[in-house]
Parts: structure tokens; C-alpha cells; sequence
């Protein structure tokens, strides 16, 4: 191939050549801000330059809740609306994307990522963003995308205020800070329409739980129209994407290691960030057990992978991807809905105190109200077949352990887990690993992962995050996004960065993009980015009072 000219590109002080016959942007790593503080000793968040105007305005929720809104910033020069037309991570792509772009009649400008493959190495950008123009309005830029779309090639209308390169704004922020040696109510998970199947808005659970203030939560199944494995989601819509305890039930299994919010009991108190591995078996009267691979999900489709057993492609953690496996033994229990999922397999009805009751050949039917179903496909469908009578006493257990020390996580009534990633901060240090919790820009064939964690990860996005003090206060984040005009977003490591300028010491990121959400006394905080307004989620974080005492009659 000849290269007509070669360019440098800065990354944390180091350069890179990269010989390519197109324009090449250069852009600059974002290091992370010591604690920063305004003329009058007041702390500001590590977002931009550190003289940015920056607005925050307080007030009490209750005793012991505290909502803050933030502004921070202003829109930077030089930003504008562009069309993307892929992402190459070699010499060889970039040259060949560009071409296509060329031989479409439109001059292509390859702009680096905001950061390397976290697998390395480090002194080199992911990719280049191969792009067509420089627009002031979107509308102008998505013109140019159908043009371009016109022409066969993918497009895909962005800021590069988004981008994750250093940017002077703007944000919009809101914080609820929940301190348990004051509230004297609860914070807990709430699954939207009290059953897996389904979502509902953050507002409309608020509303229905009466709470003071909530906000999105954990990662969930959206739409559910596709049925088999691959580079999409996959499985029974609102379905949760990872581990999720509600009122102390585990209602779904976790996604390998990933990190969750832990809520022990009321007000709060002892809420922990912590990476959770489950674990389910069933054992047959006499001592045949079996691993269960699933809970209150379709067999064979494993939302972000990262589950056990004989998963294909693979068992690690990778979002927004659907693992397959053919051989499958899932638990079914009323929080599913009345409605079992339908299949070749084979069935076990179970009775509130596990006498089996009803064993079928193949999957579907009702869900019992008091009891579990069980659903076997491939060799777990044959397991049940040879050990399983009616009549027969099975016990379905479930455990819930640390991940790091192997200790035992109890689940009372009242213990809430909300499942999220990646892992933002430990003992009060940056943690990010992309590769543990399933952002990898991995080779998965027929899946752009590069694309994935630069749009993800790298990128700026709305984000809805949650951290523990010190003291124990939770820390609860949520940050606007995709307005250029009104708020940047965060990516990533900027969403570790400010839950750390807020006091967090432990934090992990939650479901954000078009789901993140807050709601405060009934209204909601902030712009939700999708175009149809605020998303329906899978289950919230909700704040809720205590009840007031009845008082007897006089």
C-alpha cells in the first residue's frame, strides 16, 4: 500500500506514526484532577479546565437525603457536528475505510480515540474515527449521513464534544446523597411491574412506591426480539442483565464477577460495593445435584455471557453480547410472570415445599404462584428426565458470595442488589478493568467490539452511577448527556473521577445512555437523550419514607 504523507498523534506525552493519505486530527489523553476547589475553597468537579464556571444548588429532601444539582462549563470552540463512518484500528483499515469514502466522492479525516486497548499497548490510540465533515447543527450533519448512507456505506450522525478528548463542557449533573446516620426510611431495588417480564419509567415506579426521589438501576434485556445468540440482547424483555435481589429474593444470577450496589436493610446503613458471584444447585432427595445454569430467564440466551456451565463462545463478561448454551437447567419462580417460556426440553413443576408435582416433555405452560419451575434442555434436560419422579422432594438453593474474599453475602427481606459495571473505584483509587467486567475490545466474529468500547467506554455518555463514603453515605449519580448545547455526558473514567471529587470510595457505574433518570418529589431531574423521552428500565433505586405510625383512635 503507499501512504502519501504520515502524521503524528499525541497520547499522555507519548507520539505515534501513523502513515495514512488522509487528514489526521490530533488529540489529547485527559489525566485525572486532584481535588479541585473554587476561589472560595468550595470543591468543583475534575471536569475541564479547573477555572470553569461552575453552579451547585442544595437542598433536603429529607432528613438525611440531599439532592444536588450541578452545572458546570460551557461549550468549547473548535466542537462540531460530523458523520462517522467507522472505526479502524490498524494502518491497513483506516486506508482501506477511506477509500470507500473517497470512491463515495467525499474527503474522509481520521480522528484518534480517546484512548489505547486497555489490553494494550499504551502509547497508541485504539483507532482513528474515519469521518466526513465539520457541521454547526445536527440536522445539517444528518442530511449528510443519509447522503452518505445513499452511497452503501454505515453512518452515523456524533459530536466530537463527545468524544472523551479534554473539553471545557458543558455538564449537568444531579447527586442524591443518602446518609443513613440520619434517614430514617429505606433505600431499595424496585422491579418495574413487580415481575421480571416488562419495564416501566423510574417516574412511574417512583409514583407507585411513593418515594421521595429514585433513579435507573441495573442493566436489562430491551425488546427481546431476537431469539437466538449473538452480537445483540437477547431473551425476555426487562429481563435484568446481571445479579438482582429484590426484598431478599434472588430473582437473577450474576454476570460473572461484575460489581453491584448492596443494600443490607433500612436506611441505608452497611450499603456496599462489592464484585458478586452467584450460585444455584438443585439436589434430588438422596443426593443427586445438579448446577443450575440460570434463574427466571429464557434457556439458552445469556445477556452480557459471563455465566457457567457450557456457554458458547465463551464464559467471561461481554456487554450487550448473548452467549448461547444448549444445555441448560433454569429456575423459574412467580417474579417471571404466569407465563413460562415455550420449547423442546423438558419440565418439573414444584410445589411450595418442593414435592414435585407435575413433570412434562417439553417447555412451557403456567408458572406456579408458590413453587419453581424447572427447564432442562440438552443434557440437563436428560438429568432431569433420570432423576426426577412425581411425588419426588427436590431443594432449589441459592447463594450469593463475594467474589474477592469468597465470603457469604446474606440476604435478609430486606437486601437489595442492583447489578452494574464496570467497576469504578476501590478504597478510594481508580479501578477500572474494562477486560474483567466485559468491555474487551476482543475479536468476537461478527461483533465491532472496537466500536463498542470506544462508543461505551471511551466516549462521553449519559450516565447514572452509585458510590459509598467513607462514613457510609451513599453517593447516587446521575449525568446528562448527547446535548452539546446543555451537557457533554461523561465517559467512563470521568464518571470514576467525579463520584470520587463527591466523596465515593468504592462506585460503580450503572445502566446509563437513554435509561439514566432521576426523579426527586415527583419530578423528574435533568433531560432523559432518548427522542421519546424518559426510557422504561427494568427496576430503580428508589428513596421511600418510612410509613407514618397509625395512631389508635380516640
Amino acid at each position: 500500500m503507499q501512504f502519501r504523507t504520515a502524521r503524528r498523534w499525541l497520547f499522555g506525552g507519548m507520539t505515534t506514526a501513523l502513515a495514512v493519505g488522509v487528514t489526521i486530527t490530533a488529540g489529547t489523553q485527559i489525566q485525572p484532577a486532584a481535588q479541585r476547589t473554587a476561589p472560595d475553597g468550595s470543591p468543583t468537579l475534575p471536569l475541564g479546565a479547573a477555572d470553569l464556571t461552575e453552579t451547585r444548588t442544595s437542598r433536603q429532601i429529607a432528613p438525611g437525603v440531599t439532592h444536588i444539582a450541578i452545572e458546570r462549563g460551557q461549550a468549547s470552540a473548535g466542537e462540531f457536528w460530523t458523520v462517522t463512518v467507522g472505526l479502524a484500528t490498524s494502518e491497513a483499515e483506516a486506508e482501506a475505510l477511506s477509500e470507500k469514502v473517497r470512491a463515495a466522492g467525499y474527503e474522509p479525516r481520521l480522528d484518534p480515540t480517546a484512548g489505547p486497548d486497555p489490553r494494550g499497548p499504551q502509547d497508541r490510540p485504539l483507532g482513528w474515527a474515519v469521518r466526513v465533515g465539520r457541521y454547526s447543527d445536527e440536522a445539517a450533519a444528518d442530511r449528510a449521513r443519509k447522503a452518505i448512507a445513499a452511497r452503501g456505506l454505515s453512518a452515523a450522525v456524533q459530536h466530537t464534544g463527545a468524544d472523551g478528548h479534554a473539553t471545557n463542557g458543558p455538564w449537568s449533573l444531579d447527586v442524591l446523597v443518602v446518609d443513613p446516620a440520619r434517614f430514617r426510611g429505606s433505600l431499595r431495588s424496585e422491579l418495574a411491574s413487580g415481575v421480571v417480564p416488562g419495564r416501566e419509567t423510574t417516574s412511574s415506579m417512583a409514583r407507585r412506591t411513593h418515594a421521595l426521589a429514585a433513579v435507573n438501576g441495573g442493566y436489562f434485556v430491551v425488546g427481546g426480539s431476537h431469539t437466538t445468540p449473538g452480537n445483540w440482547v437477547a431473551g425476555t424483555d426487562g429481563d435484568p442483565a446481571g445479579i438482582s435481589v429484590v426484598g431478599g429474593t434472588l430473582l437473577s444470577e450474576s454476570v460473572g464477577e461484575r460489581p453491584a450496589l448492596v443494600i443490607p436493610g433500612d436506611f441505608a446503613r452497611g450499603a456496599s460495593v462489592r464484585r458478586l458471584r452467584t450460585s444455584s444447585t438443585v439436589t434430588v432427595a438422596g443426593g443427586a445435584t445438579r448446577t443450575v445454569t440460570g434463574l427466571n430467564r429464557q434457556p439458552g440466551l445469556i445477556v452480557n455471557c459471563g455465566g457457567v456451565g457450557t456457554i458458547t463462545p465463551f464464559s467471561h463478561p461481554a456487554h450487550d453480547y448473548t452467549c448461547g448454551n444448549v444445555n441448560e437447567l433454569v429456575a423459574l419462580t412467580a417474579k417471571f410472570g404466569s407465563t413460562a417460556p415455550q420449547g423442546p426440553g423438558y419440565q418439573v413443576t414444584l410445589d411450595a415445599t418442593g414435592r414435585v408435582t407435575a413433570v412434562r416433555g417439553s417447555r412451557g405452560g403456567a408458572v406456579p404462584a408458590s413453587g419453581t419451575l424447572l427447564q432442562g434442555t440438552g443434557t440437563e434436560a436428560q438429568w432431569l428426565r433420570t432423576h426426577v419422579r412425581t411425588g419426588a422432594r427436590l431443594t432449589v438453593r441459592s447463594t450469593v458470595s463475594d467474589a474477592d474474599t469468597g465470603a457469604a453475602v446474606p440476604l435478609t427481606a430486606r437486601t437489595s442488589v442492583v447489578n452494574g459495571g464496570p467497576l469504578l473505584l476501590r478504597d478510594g483509587a481508580t479501578a477500572l478493568d474494562p477486560v474483567r467486567d466485559g468491555w474487551s475490545p476482543e475479536d468476537i466474529k461478527g461483533a465491532d467490539r472496537a466500536a463498542l468500547y470506544n462508543d461505551w467506554y471511551l466516549r462521553r455518555n449519559p450516565r447514572t452511577a452509585a458510590g459509598v463514603t467513607l462514613d457510609g453515605r451513599v453517593v447516587l449519580l446521575t449525568a446528562d448527556g448527547r446535548r452539546p448545547d446543555r451537557s457533554a455526558g461523561l465517559s467512563i473514567t470521568e464518571a470514576a473521577e467525579v463520584l470520587r471529587s463527591l466523596g465515593a470510595v468504592d462506585a460503580l457505574n450503572l445502566d446509563g445512555g437513554g435509561s439514566t433518570t432521576m426523579v426527586v418529589r415527583g419530578a423528574l431531574q435533568g433531560r432523559p437523550s432518548d427522542a421519546a423521552g424518559e426510557r422504561p428500565a427494568a427496576d430503580a433505586l428508589v428513596v421511600v419514607p418510612r410509613p407514618a405510625p397509625v395512631r389508635p383512635a380516640s
